[in-house]
């Protein structure tokens, strides 16, 4: 396999059709101290979350035309991340900020057991209604991307999220879904979690998740005999990212392993939406996603590049601030 990133061959980057990222947007607050819990924290960083944020920030700043959908506070912290995501390439015509709820915002901790501490103050992004999607620039997009942490949890932004997906069905648009399960939102409710997961899942192209998740929604261990039985109700392509050890990817009939490469890991955080982003980036520069989606050498290269992206936000501090450029992509292809 080529060294070099699919979509460089001829030394350019090609911008595609625009992907339109749908979910939360918030700012978290890691705790900078070690082994302490929330109580006794003082010192805390802020920085721009929500993997859709991420999956689009990263589209951005490989290049490509994405747009994020969601809601924020219209106070500093909603500010902060508009400006986040524009720094970033991504155009943000579709974040609407809230003037009656403030921004949602995640306090985290880390434990020295790798357990964490977690406070989840919801805000906003719960309250996106109907008409505060821009129903003209949903039909022009040809990519729609649903990430579920919070998406999923309540109306009305559930019942308007899952009427999208269901719309974009309809009108035949790639659908990609990033599950994204945070046991610390669902808790004692993990069973709606699973139902509402599956059903979005039926109706997407392209599915990222963890081996984690796979089990979880499956209901059974071990990769293979996951993928066997969400290939039963799911048609689509699913992509089960191992870290370290790369992704396996999957279309139901073939089945195919696609190595990462050696980095110093610093901070992993972000990485799955990166190698979200990377992906679709590559996807909405084919003229028809859905038959490359169906090209599984061409699937090969691109969850090759995209485990490279993933890889390099692994080296820096953040989500959005560690999303590389193409260039930086492939300055690295070309040294490794």
């Amino acid at each position: 396999m080529s060294c070099l990133p699919y979509g460089t061959r001829k030394g350019e980057s090609k911008v595609g059709t625009s992907v339109i990222c749908i979910g939360e947007l918030l700012i978290d607050f890691f705790c900078t101290e070690t082994d302490i819990d929330l109580i006794e924290g003082k010192k805390f960083e802020k920085q721009a979350g929500g993997a859709p944020a991420n999956v689009c920030a990263a589209i951005g700043k490989l290049g490509g035309k994405a747009s994020f959908c969601g809601k924020a506070g219209k106070d500093p912290f909603g500010e902060f991340l508009k400006i986040t995501l524009e720094e970033a390439g991504a155009d943000t015509s579709m974040l609407v900020l809230d003037p009656d709820h403030k921004t949602s915002l995640a306090f985290v901790s880390l434990q020295a057991d790798g357990e964490r501490d977690f406070l989840f103050n919801r805000g906003a992004d719960a309250f996106l209604k109907e008409q505060d999607i821009d129903e003209e620039k949903i039909k022009q997009a040809g990519i729609l991307h649903f990430g579920s942490a919070t998406a999923l949890l309540e109306n009305p932004f559930r019942a308007v999220y899952v009427a999208m997906m269901k719309n974009a069905k309809n009108e035949g648009k790639f659908i990609s879904f990033d599950p994204n399960f945070r046991h610390d939102l669902w808790k004692t409710n993990t069973g709606k979690f699973i139902s509402l997961a599956k059903k979005a899942m039926m109706l997407a192209d392209f599915i990222k998740m963890s081996a984690d998740e796979l089990e979880l929604i499956s209901g059974v261990k071990g990769v293979s005999a996951g993928l066997e039985v969400l290939h039963k109700t799911c048609n689509g392509l699913i992509a089960v990212t191992l870290g370290s050890a790369g992704t396996i990817v999957s279309n139901g009939k073939e089945r195919m392993a696609v190595p990462s490469i050696k980095v110093q890991s610093i901070d992993s955080t972000g990485a799955g939406d990166a190698f979200v982003g990377a992906f679709l980036y590559q996807i909405a520069n084919e003229e028809n996603p859905k038959i490359a989606a169906a090209d599984m050498e061409l699937v090969k290269k691109m969850i090759f590049f995209s485990n490279r992206v993933g890889a390099i936000v692994c080296t820096k501090i953040g989500a959005i601030s560690a999303m590389p450029s193409l260039k930086i992509v492939n300055q690295e292809a070309v040294s490794s």
